[in-house]
Parts: C-alpha cells; sequence; structure tokens
C-alpha cells in the first residue's frame, strides 16, 4: 500500500500550522488572547523578582530584568537594528521609555515590601489613572458619572492603603506611582502606536531602561550566587515577551475593550502569592480589590456606551 504524498495535502489550501490558525481568529479576540498571555508572563515576572528581592535590592533586580532583556532582545533582532532604530519621535520614544523604567521601578519595590496581591491591587488604579490623563493630555471629555467611578476606585485603593492606621506602610504608595508611570506610558504609547512599528518602541524601552539601570546599579550592586545570576540572566525574557505581545494586542484590538481584562493580572497575583510565598490578603486588600474593580468596569462601561 502507498503512503500519500505530504503533497497531496496542499490541495485543501488549508495551512495547518498553528500561526495560520490563529490569524483565522477575529482580530478583536486574537487581541484578548495576545493581551491574557501578556498578564501572565507580568505575573510569572512579578514572582521571580520578588523571590530574587529576598537576597538582593529593588535596583539590582530592576538592572537584571532590563539587562537580560536587552541582551536577548539585540541578539535576536541585531540583523534589523539599523532599520529598527529609525524614529520620528525620538524624544517621545525616550520620555515612554522613562515612565516604564519608573513603573517597574516602584512597582518591584513594593512587592518586596508587601504581599504579592496588595501591590497588585492597588496597581488596578492604573486604567482610572488612563482616564485622568486622557483628560489632561489628551484633552478628552470625560463626563460625572465616568468622574464617579474614578473616584470610587481611589477609594478602593485608601480601602487597601488605610493611610492613619497602625497596617500603612509608606511603601503601599509605590504601587500607586507605579500605577501613574504606566498610564503615563500607555497614554505616550497610543501616540507611537499608529506612527511606530511595535519593535521600535519595544527595542527603544529595553535598551534605555538598561542604559539607565546600568548608570545607578553600582550604588546597589550585590554579587548574585549562581542560582540567582541564571535567574536574572533569563527572567528579564519573561517581561520583554510580555511587553512585546502586549504592544501587538493594542495594535489590533482597541485598547477599550482590552482594558477589563488586565484585571486577570490581579487574580494570578492572588494565585502566585498563595501557592509560592504563602500570602494570604486580608479581608480589607479583597474589599478594596472589588471596589477597584467594580470601579473600572464602570468607568469601561461608560466610555463605551457613550461613543
Amino acid at each position: 500500500m502507498c503512503k500519500p504524498r505530504r503533497d497531496d495535502r496542499r490541495g485543501t489550501g488549508k495551512d495547518p500550522s498553528v500561526r495560520a490558525a490563529f490569524a483565522a481568529i477575529p482580530a478583536t479576540q486574537r487581541g484578548i488572547i495576545l493581551f491574557l498571555m501578556a498578564m501572565f508572563f507580568f505575573a510569572a515576572m512579578d514572582v521571580v523578582a520578588k523571590s530574587l528581592m529576598a537576597r538582593h535590592e529593588p535596583f539590582m533586580v530592576v538592572w537584571a530584568r532590563y539587562a537580560s532583556q536587552t541582551f536577548w532582545t539585540l541578539l535576536i533582532l541585531s540583523p534589523r537594528l539599523r532599520r529598527l532604530f529609525r524614529t520620528r519621535h525620538l524624544g517621545l520614544q525616550l520620555l515612554r521609555s522613562a515612565f516604564l523604567f519608573s513603573a517597574t521601578f516602584c512597582f518591584f519595590t513594593a512587592i518586596k515590601f508587601m504581599k504579592l496581591a496588595e501591590a497588585v491591587a492597588i496597581f488596578e488604579v492604573a486604567p482610572l489613572m488612563i482616564t485622568i490623563l486622557s483628560v489632561v493630555v489628551l484633552k478628552e471629555l470625560v463626563g460625572m458619572r465616568r468622574w464617579f467611578g474614578v473616584l470610587i476606585g481611589l477609594l478602593g485603593a485608601l480601602i487597601i492603603i488605610r493611610p492613619g492606621t497602625d497596617v500603612f506602610s509608606v511603601y503601599s504608595l509605590f504601587p500607586i506611582g507605579a500605577a501613574f508611570c504606566f498610564a503615563a506610558y500607555s497614554i505616550s504609547t497610543r501616540f507611537l502606536s499608529s506612527d511606530e512599528p511595535p519593535v521600535t518602541s519595544f527595542l527603544y524601552t529595553t535598551l534605555i531602561g538598561t542604559v539607565v539601570a546600568s548608570v545607578l546599579v553600582p550604588n546597589f550592586w550585590s554579587m548574585p550566587d549562581t542560582r540567582d545570576l541564571a535567574v536574572m540572566a533569563t527572567f528579564g525574557v519573561l517581561g520583554g515577551i510580555g511587553h512585546f505581545i502586549l504592544i501587538v494586542a493594542f495594535t489590533i484590538a482597541p485598547a477599550s475593550v482590552l482594558a477589563p481584562y488586565s484585571y486577570f493580572g490581579l487574580v494570578l497575583s492572588a494565585f502566585w502569592g498563595y501557592f509560592i510565598f504563602n500570602e494570604v490578603p486580608d479581608f480589607w486588600t479583597w474589599v478594596g480589590a472589588l471596589v477597584i474593580v467594580g470601579a473600572g468596569l464602570y468607568v469601561w462601561h461608560r466610555e463605551n456606551t457613550t461613543r
């Protein structure tokens, strides 16, 4: 009995590859899938970062995150670097990269001293801050109902932070700073998304972060052992993959559609925090998180119904 030839399957016109199957999915659904994948990689990076910061300073871990990402990025993209470095918005690329670097430092500092789920829950005010900055920077019109949702979301953050009580820590302000910087990063990404290739924005982000971190890290250096050195050499790849997937997701699906799925990161952080670090968020953290998520979903709903 003769075996069928490989060429016999080509006449169907169907490509059995995973890439072709993914491309056949509607653009909005592809964007959602990619966005959820990005949240997974970010959560995994946060777990590794928190583990490293049990032995090293946050700046050291931030440097490792950017340096490892840059090394692998330059290695993979080396044949096309000259073309990819071309940008018509150098100033905005620098500013955007500075915002993300600041967000990374603030958030890594937070998870060193806080429970992972608590830090992520406070950070979830970022979509609300994007609404605020869209008014200030983009001059978008926001109605009273959306402003009400933003204020409720910020109240949720205060429920978790609880200023004036014995459980308050100054480190709980760092996720707020991270959320603000990430919101500013997101707004600047909106300007670039229609004018710059995703890989160009990604390349500037990682390279500039590495340069800044390399200047600052000597003051915070601690010699890693063999195990930590291996982890530091690779864990930036998690963040790199996450950010590149995120950029692609925003290019193929509207930000307003993807926004509610950012809360998937809160679920992941609670899961990893419990199973890896034996962290159990207290009652008020859950209350504040629900308030923040509810307010974020309400603001997202109003943004879509008023268009």
